[in-house]
């Protein structure tokens, strides 16, 4: 299988390719596509068969979990047993934007995107084209990097092809990520109360954006975190 690359031009022409592409997720097949932080690799993340497919394309140990993509916060109840207060505050702030938030995982998400844990990841990506596909395919998209495991993360589409490119179904060649491969970003936040240098650091980042009320300690109880904080996109 080689994966089929379709050039996006920025014009109504553009409409059509991301509706083939929804088509793709709709019916369990995997769709590389560009986030604001580097191109991801999606699939139906209810589709416990197609989220199977991301693991084997990319060598993913089954254990690592992924994060879900939404097209608006209001989805997020779809995919969580609930929703803290804490946590809508962060996506009214936040969202839509590169900030990964965790939720207790929903009856209608596999186990297998959770890595076999309690809690679910999701953001809501404030790329165009990330966006489009979400409400094209109208099913919430699980999406870690459309990288090998351990490899750098590709911030282009040539990226993509070269490493993924015989293992997936198609490529959205968009406007070109913001990372450049292999870089770091820090906007996985878990804050469950312990003061980590971390916690504290995005505290201090909340006050700046939102004023002094969000100062207060943001805090997720009894929920056992599914996973590890990581540097690099895996």
């Amino acid at each position: 299988m080689s994966a089929e690359i379709i050039r996006l031009s920025g014009t109504t022409s553009d409409v059509a390719a991301i509706l083939r592409a929804a088509a793709v997720i709709r019916r369990g097949g995997l769709v590389a596509f560009p986030t604001e932080t580097v191109y991801g690799l999606g699939a139906n993340a209810l589709d416990d068969a197609a989220v199977a497919k991301i693991f084997a394309a990319k060598g993913r140990p089954a254990g690592d979990p992924l994060i879900v993509h939404l097209s608006n916060a209001g989805e997020v109840a779809a995919v969580a047993a609930s929703v803290p207060d804490a946590a809508r505050v962060l996506m009214a702030a936040f969202w839509p934007g590169p900030l990964t938030l965790i939720v207790e995982r929903g009856a209608a998400v596999p186990l297998r995107v959770t890595g076999g844990g309690a809690t679910l990841a999701v953001r809501v990506p404030a790329h165009p084209v990330a966006a489009a596909l979400i409400r094209a395919a109208g099913v919430p998209i699980a999406a870690p990097s459309a990288n090998r495991f351990s490899r750098p993360s590709p911030t282009t589409a040539d990226d993509v092809a070269e490493d993924l490119g015989d293992r997936i179904d198609m490529i959205l060649d968009g406007i070109a990520a913001s990372l450049r491969s292999g870089g770091t970003f820090t906007t996985f936040q878990y804050l469950n109360g312990y003061p980590t240098p971390l916690a504290r650091s995005f505290r201090q980042a909340m006050t700046g954006r939102m004023g002094s009320a969000p100062t207060r300690r943001v805090v997720w109880r009894n929920i056992p975190p599914a996973f590890v904080l990581r540097w690099r996109h895996q």
